[in-house]
Order: C-alpha cells, then structure tokens, then sequence
C-alpha cells in the first residue's frame, strides 16, 4: 500500500513546497534541512499516512536544537558517494545512484 510522509514542526505541518530549502522524501519519509537557520531549532514529528487503510500515526518528536559553539557532535558532516566500479543497464531503462550527506 502507497504510504504518504508529512512532517510537524511545533505542532504545524510544514508546508515543504514552498520552503527550498527543505525536502521531505515520499519513498523513505526523510526530512532534509539546508542551510539550517535558528528559526529551524525545535520539534519535528513524523506523520505517516496510508489511504488504502485509512489511518495515520505519528512518531515520536525529534528536537533539533542549535549548537553555538560550532561543534558538530557525534557525526561530523560528511558527504558520501555509492557507486559502484560499473553500472550497466539495459537501453530505455532506469538507473538509480545515490549521493547523501550525513551531519549532527
């Protein structure tokens, strides 16, 4: 069943189609932030939706919070590439590569 992610930002649903700089992924849910600014610190929930089962639930909140001491934490930022030594695929088809970057 097709299964449909929106985000809650202090309890408001963020309206992402009009924010460049955030972009939520309807295959994973993923919420991505760029260039955080210090109106992006707070809590984040996940709401996940199926149409077919006619229900939605919510993850727990997430709170991102602002470091300004300029330490990255844990993760610092990174920038992976996955590609394998070759690629083949057959003319007309689809090919998928993925890129992401990873921080706290």
């Amino acid at each position: 069943p097709a299964l449909s992610y929106t985000w809650i930002f202090n309890n408001t649903t963020l309206d992402v189609e009009e924010d460049s700089r955030r972009f939520v992924s309807q295959e994973t849910g993923n919420l991505y932030l760029a260039k955080v600014e210090p109106w992006d610190a707070g809590n984040y929930t996940c709401a996940v939706s199926s149409a077919q089962a006619q229900r939605r639930v919510w993850g727990p909140p997430t709170a991102l919070t602002l470091r300004g001491d300029g330490v990255m934490g844990e993760y610092e930022p990174k920038i992976e590439v996955r590609f394998p030594e070759a690629t083949y695929a057959a003319k007309g088809s689809s090919v998928r590569l993925e890129c992401f970057a990873l921080g706290k």
